[in-house]
């Protein structure tokens, strides 16, 4: 199986403003024809240690991608680094300098000097024809190391890629594919996971197995390599089915679905409506039922009750209720629940009360404590869950996952 490894060039993909999402496209598009990244690398416009990077990359991948870099201005170094790394001259090339200037002209502008420098090509490199931009590709073949130069602007480098790269690469890559599949967890620690998990996959090489944590969700990452889609996806079934076998009730969904979306279908199926009460996810728990499109269809309504007057008087909170038990307690997160369920007039009530920090709590309630309240036509219960306190939000999404994991639960 070949491996790659991606290049993202650019200063400003090394600011907090700016994310590289072209390696992941890219990594999606090479999996589908079997080949693995094994290493992405963002460098700044820096010559020296763009040049160290791409001598290492040939000495150790199969493909190289580098993207970004191939503009017209002093800090785009990415086409005279990896002309310098190997060895090959820089010509002008005169077509690729008439359609730039025809491009310009097409837009009623005079072409600047510095856009010829895009017309630059290394010796023996194929051109990628560029139909949304000014900068052209370039593909080239170093010994054993497929070499492919591309520029940064997703709308730009995706067709490119698509069209003329692609196909090349599906060729040499020689028919073996990897199919990919998320089963999602909740209820359980990393470890607990890993600890029931292990005895299942731990002597499989293929199809190979990861486990990530993410807001007390546990995620297991299957990958499955294959000459065919069908024993790939069939690979993929005989370890999923058993993974979800040994996990039981932890496991939400096998095919990468969010928890919302998962509570979205039950929704759908028994025809249920929805309404949620939050205090401490101040609207969260609502903004993540209703980012499932479609949502209409069982999200009636959301009350967001921080003050308790507002338990009281949006939802029917009995004021007794709070002063005996205080706001943050298994008797008031039921009482909203009810209050929000019979006043939206839908089949489940949803409730969240806690304290998410940094401050508000005590010896008795400290903080990431969470009451978690449901309600429907024939019970009300809730659940206590203590998150790890120190980080605000953290405790917010581990108590709107642990909601909706308590509606999934029910419906199931």
């Amino acid at each position: 199986m070949l491996n790659a490894e991606i290049i993202a060039v650019g200063s400003e993909m090394l600011t907090p403003t700016r994310v590289d999402t072209n390696s992941l496209w890219l990594t999606e598009q090479l999996n589908a024809i079997g080949i693995e990244v094994k290493l992405k690398i963002v460098v700044g416009d820096d010559e020296a240690r763009l040049e160290e990077t791409v001598r290492d990359a040939l000495k150790r991948s199969e493909v190289i991608i580098a993207t970004g870099g191939l503009g017209p201005t002093e800090d785009d170094i990415t086409r005279k680094i990896f002309s310098r790394v190997l060895g090959r001259r820089l010509q002008l090339h005169d077509a690729t300098l008439d359609r730039i200037r025809k491009r310009f002209a097409a837009r009623g502008y005079q072409m600047p000097e510095i856009n010829a420098r895009q017309a630059l090509v290394p010796e023996g490199a194929q051109l990628l024809e560029n139909e949304r931009g000014t900068a052209p590709g370039l593909l080239m073949t170093e010994k054993n190391c497929t070499v492919v130069l591309l520029p940064g602007p997703p709308r730009e480098l995706k067709p490119m890629f698509t069209s003329q790269v692609l196909p090349l690469l599906a060729r040499r890559a020689g028919g073996t594919i990897i199919r990919r599949r998320r089963i999602g967890t909740f209820g359980l620690t990393e470890s607990g996971v890993d600890e029931i998990a292990a005895p299942v996959y731990a002597r499989l090489t293929n199809p190979s197995t990861t486990i990530l944590a993410d807001r007390g969700i546990i995620e297991l990452h299957l990958a499955a390599r294959a000459s065919s889609e069908a024993e790939a996806e069939r690979m993929l079934d005989d370890l999923s089915g058993r993974l979800e076998e040994a996990l039981g009730h932890h496991v939400f969904s096998t095919r990468g679905e969010t928890l919302e979306e998962v509570i979205a279908e039950w929704l759908r199926f028994r025809n249920y409506t929805i309404a949620v009460a939050e205090s401490c996810t101040g609207g969260l728990l609502a903004g993540r039922i209703t980012d499932v499109p479609g949502s209409s269809d069982y999200f009636l309504a959301g009350v967001v009750a921080y003050a308790n007057e507002a338990k009281t008087e949006l939802l029917g909170v009995p004021a007794e209720l709070i002063a005996a038990h205080g706001a943050v307690s298994a008797e008031v997160a039921e009482a909203m629940a009810e209050g929000v369920r019979r006043r939206a007039g839908t089949t489940i009530g949803v409730a969240v009360t806690g304290i998410a920090g940094p401050d508000g709590g005590t010896e008795e309630k400290p903080v990431g404590l969470v009451y978690i309240g449901f309600a429907n036509e024939v019970a009300v219960e809730s659940r206590r869950f203590l998150f790890p306190s120190g980080d605000r939000y953290l405790i917010r999404q581990f108590s709107i996952n642990a909601a909706l994991n308590m509606v999934r639960r029910r419906l199931q």
